[in-house]
């Protein structure tokens, strides 16, 4: 053996430029895929896109605490993180593939095909899948994609190693083939992208034309004016009625379910349901309604934090709906003590039959701050159950109510480490001055809202520093189900200071001081910001 034999093989800039441009081909193979894959969703249904299969996939597989950082950090900007991510990560094995394709074509080539049984099968395992159309995008996609790559990968350099001339393959290769191909996949994956975006955006226009068709009527039960003074008239405070752009949005769908009202059903049955019904919404529109203030808090709000709003909602009182199936209450000695309600995207709520039933004013709402309930927030019906967090009250896009037991049925975040019942804590939150503020030395308006819906809040107080308690101002009471806004004029000395706040309900409990993370139900602790008085 010569010493040119042993000397050990090292790539060529020919090998370097076939792994870099494998890499590309990779690249443009995963586009393609999930450009045919949003191609064929807007064919199928938008929730059957790989992104979104997989996105909801790993939402549900997230364990608790994880999905109550993303909460906590990115807020109402999670779930673009999560399919930016998802992006990210499909990248990255995009390049891997093409560079694997560059060595080993067929191989490359098979593994876009498995990420393609990955989707389809996250489609399918869905709560929401349809059939098995529902894999179509994934497998098309996946298809598409991997035909791309070993078309592209067959028009690249053949490999070439540093060996003597006499022993390495002198193949060329024609790098305006390979442009002009790369060229046109991606010109197509952007168009078919662009196409199939467009096409799943009109994807609904049925249900867009049915609730702009809707007309609430007149509620049989109006709710009162809301009292003058219930909105404090300092800077910076919240609105007492939070318009609907700015009401929190915080649940697991990706893709916004949009409705149509003219075929919506809603079928109630189950334990103790004598009568079984189904509904239509003109049914509920012809039924008597009820408009009412109410304020609905997030259990993954954290001490003052912002997932908490207050609207005007007209609906159906769900206990006469309840009482007209026969219907009883535990208390009553109805067999059934927990109300599962079902999404059209298969998520799951359970409230406790007996708060359901017990006077308050659950209801099947239609409207929201007087005009028909927006898609974000579930039209054409929700369900909302004042005094409890929107996880075990607040189903949006309802489709289904079960009447069962908690011992028989967990529903979706029961099983994933939440409490089974959870009543709104009482919580009170400063508005102004912000953290970190630099108010000038003299009369400050602290200001804020608190809430304990259902029981109602009695009295708000405010500390500086280690300080005694000093009573605010409370503003005029809307409902007990609603939340109160205060304030209290601090005559600010300069320096470094710290404010607290807690509030005392209608019950007479005073705001824990001890502070609880959200899980299992709901944060507890008394809010406190830090200003610099100038």
């Amino acid at each position: 053996m010569s010493d040119a034999d042993k000397t050990p093989r090292k790539p060529s800039a020919r090998t370097w430029t076939r792994l870099a441009l494998g890499a590309l081909s990779g690249l443009l193979a995963g586009g393609a895929a999930l450009a045919v894959a949003e191609l064929v969703a807007a064919a199928v249904r938008p929730q059957a896109g790989p992104v979104v299969a997989v996105g909801g996939a790993a939402i549900d597989r997230t364990p608790t605490g994880v999905k109550d950082w993303a909460i906590r950090s990115f807020g109402t900007n999670d779930k673009l993180v999560l399919q930016l991510g998802i992006l990210a990560v499909l990248a990255l094995l995009a390049l891997a593939l093409g560079v694997l394709a560059a060595r080993h074509r067929r191989t490359g080539a098979a593994g876009v095909l498995v990420f393609g049984v990955v989707g389809a099968a996250a489609a399918l395992g869905r709560p929401d899948s349809t059939g098995v159309t529902d894999a179509f995008p994934s497998v098309l996609g996946a298809v598409a994609g991997a035909v791309l790559l070993y078309v592209l990968v067959g028009l690249l350099p053949a490999p070439r190693w540093d060996l003597p001339p006499a022993a390495t393959p002198s193949e060329g290769w024609d790098r305006r083939r390979f442009v002009i191909a790369a060229g046109a996949a991606a010109a197509a994956s952007a168009g078919a992208g662009v196409l199939g975006r467009a096409l799943n955006g009109a994807d609904g226009r049925e249900a867009v034309a049915s609730r702009k068709n809707v007309t609430l009527p007149p509620p049989a039960s109006r709710a009162p004016a809301v009292p003058r003074r219930a909105q404090v008239r300092v800077d910076g405070i919240s609105s007492f009625v939070t318009p609907n752009s700015d009401f929190y949005r915080v649940d697991t769908a990706l893709v916004v379910p949009k409705v149509d009202a003219t075929t919506w059903r809603l079928r109630l049955h189950g334990e103790g349901v004598a009568r079984e019904k189904t509904l239509t919404f003109d049914d509920l529109l012809r039924r008597k309604l009820i408009e009412r203030d109410i304020t609905l808090t997030c259990v993954s709000n954290e001490v003052g934090g912002p997932y908490v709003g207050n609207a005007r909602w007209i609906g159906v009182r769900l206990a006469d709906l309840l009482e007209e199936c026969g219907v009883r209450p535990p208390s009553a000695g109805g067999p059934a003590d927990q109300l599962v309600a079902r999404s059209v995207d298969g998520m799951t709520i359970g409230s406790p039959v007996e708060d359901v039933m017990d006077g308050r004013d659950a209801m099947l709402a239609v409207g929201m701050n007087g005009h028909p309930l927006p898609f974000d927030h579930g039209f054409p019906v929700r369900m909302l159950v004042p005094g409890l967090y929107g996880y075990v009250s607040a189903c949006k896009w309802i489709e289904d109510i079960e009447l069962t037991t908690f011992d028989a049925y967990d529903s979706y975040w029961v099983k994933r480490d939440w409490a089974r019942e959870a009543p709104i804590k009482t919580q009170s939150r400063i508005d102004t001055p912000k953290p970190f503020a630099r108010p000038t030395a003299g009369n400050v308006m602290i200001a804020g809202v608190a809430w304990a819906q259902h029981r109602g809040i009695d009295k708000v107080e405010v500390r500086v520093d280690d300080g005694p308690w000093q009573e605010a101002t409370l503003a005029a009471e809307d409902s007990r189900d609603t939340w109160r806004q205060w304030s209290y004029a601090w005559r600010a000395t300069k320096g470094g200071h710290t404010l607290t706040v807690r509030a005392t309900d209608r019950t007479g409990e005073v705001q824990t001081e001890k502070r609880t993370r959200t899980v299992p139900d709901g944060a507890s602790g008394w809010h406190s910001v830090v200003v610099t008085v100038d």
